[in-house]
């Protein structure tokens, strides 16, 4: 089947009748499933309240369920527009791969490795900057800066381009932590979560670049408070923080022979936890 060709025009990622169509799609099917299979809490919405226009939205990755959880507990007037990178080489080398991620995510296609198709062939990295000018045009981006789930429930190190990014388009970030997605649905999970397992979903307050910080600096700092938001909640809900996670995976490498898929134990959320 022929590749879809890489799109010139970005006029649908601001068109108001393919957003509409979004938001009805999320909220009528992928929001309401994902909340079926989990149990989900959202906490600082209401640090969004005198947010308007274009930012960067950037959270933790660690599960299949990040994007729909992101999408489904950012309030409907900062979603209605927000996108999110895909891999160009995969979700847009045909249309039926392409449906789903445009559809619910607003997705954009992004280019991964050294300029090379995933058949190993070098091709021209044609999608460079377009995250930038949809920033310009007024589009929110959903970006994950680990740039790859955690396949131990740690959080990695962030790469800077999203921080660049809001640096050079003059727009706050969004810091967000997504607390018991890994426990839910972890990377060598090939079916649905089970049980409904307990999911948070912690908003911070926007974030802006100090005078003269760089992408850097600004990275690190929005990847502390993802940290802070994310054991806080944990703790408040007797659920594993990122520390106890990088513990035990130290651990298991330290020790490969006693290595299990277990993760550290979630105890029972205290009384009074919603």
């Amino acid at each position: 089947m022929a590749s879809v060709k890489p799109t010139k025009d970005r006029g649908r990622y601001t068109n108001d009748l393919s957003a509409v169509a979004r938001q009805a799609a999320n909220m009528l099917l992928l929001r309401p499933l994902v909340w079926k299979l989990v149990k989900v809490s959202v906490h600082g919405a209401d640090n969004l309240d005198g947010l308007d226009g274009a930012y960067v939205a950037v959270a933790n990755h660690s599960s299949h369920l990040d994007a729909p959880l992101v999408f489904g507990a950012l309030p409907k007037r900062l979603s209605k527009y927000l996108a999110t990178g895909a891999a160009a080489d995969y979700f847009f080398t045909t249309w039926w791969k392409a449906v789903a991620p445009v559809l619910f995510f607003n997705a954009f296609p992004v280019d991964r490795g050294k300029g090379k198709t995933k058949q190993g062939a070098h091709s021209p990295r044609s999608h460079r900057g377009m995250a930038g000018s949809l920033l310009t045009d007024g589009v929110p981006l959903l970006i994950f800066p680990e740039g790859t789930r955690s396949r131990t429930g740690a959080m990695g190190t962030f790469k800077p381009g999203a921080a660049a990014l809001a640096i050079s388009r003059g727009v706050p970030v969004i810091p967000i932590a997504l607390i018991g997605a890994w426990a839910a649905m972890p990377s060598e999970q090939s079916g649905l979560p089970k049980g409904r397992p307990p999911v948070h979903v912690a908003i911070g307050h926007p974030m802006d670049p100090i005078p003269g910080e760089i992408a850097h600096e600004f990275s690190e700092r929005v990847r502390r408070q993802v940290i802070e938001l994310h054991d806080q909640t944990a703790r408040a809900y007797g659920m594993p923080t990122l520390d106890e996670y990088g513990r035990h995976r130290a651990l298991s490498q330290a020790h490969p022979a006693s290595q299990t898929k277990e993760a550290p134990a979630e105890s029972s959320p205290p009384k009074g936890g919603r």
